[in-house]
């Protein structure tokens, strides 16, 4: 019987019998230690890294066209406040259009529009659409940008790009990975009003913001590979 009992297979090697290591009450307190420590750094240090600010020395302001009221608000005083020359306005076919190809049904020339009852310039806006695209929406409108720039023979060393709260982070990569490392981008990342962004998980509105752009933020960083050819105006 013992050496039933110590040969690792039974059952015809049905069954098979595994030494494996696991953790004593030392590793599960430092487990959970190490838990609780990631889990209140996500809680104090994530708003502030998703909605970060960072601008650049530049005359020439960007804004994404989808922006809600208050972003819009924000692109408005910016571009008072911040001895800019110009304002482009990006973004793709407005939700619900679906493969529109006009550019009176997108983003870009609805903010622009906008842009121009507020009381800016008609020559220091420009509409810059994109087309439609299944994904990827926010770098395909930096790389119409891009293209913009280039057909337009406008060479443009930096520029700022206003957006809304905790997408900051993301459209800051995405455009600085479309336009490369020889043009300087800054980011301005307008606050949200709907919620507190020091507690912001005691609303649901920043719950959900900052929860849904942490994991698409992760998703562009870990798994977005950009096609640079793919845009076009």
């Amino acid at each position: 019987m013992k050496i039933f009992r110590d040969y690792p297979y039974q059952l015809c090697g049905l069954l098979v019998r595994k030494e494996r290591w696991g953790l004593s009450w030392r590793g599960r307190f430092a487990a959970a230690l190490f838990i609780l420590i990631v889990g209140i750094g996500y809680l104090l240090f994530i708003q502030p890294f998703l909605a970060v600010t960072h601008r650049v020395n530049s005359n020439v302001l960007v804004v994404e066209g989808w922006v809600s009221n208050y972003g819009l608000k924000g692109a408005i005083n910016e571009y008072k406040s911040g001895h800019y020359q110009y304002i482009f306005a990006t973004g793709g076919p407005m939700t619900g259009m679906g493969a529109s190809s006009s550019v009176y049904d997108t983003y870009a020339y609805y903010t622009a529009d906008l842009l121009h009852k507020a009381g800016i310039s008609g020559s220091a806006v420009q509409c810059v659409p994109s087309l439609f695209v299944g994904r990827d929406r926010t770098y395909n409108s930096a790389l119409t940008l891009k293209n913009w720039f280039h057909d337009h023979n406008m060479p443009v060393q930096s520029f700022n790009v206003l957006t809304e709260d905790t997408h900051g982070r993301r459209t800051w990569m995405l455009f600085q990975e479309a336009f490369g490392k020889n043009v300087q981008i800054g980011i301005v990342s307008v606050p949200d009003p709907d919620y507190d962004p020091k507690h912001w998980w005691r609303s649901s509105e920043g719950v959900r913001g900052v929860i849904d752009e942490t994991i698409a933020y992760l998703y562009a960083r870990l798994f977005f590979w950009p096609n640079k050819s793919g845009a076009q105006n």
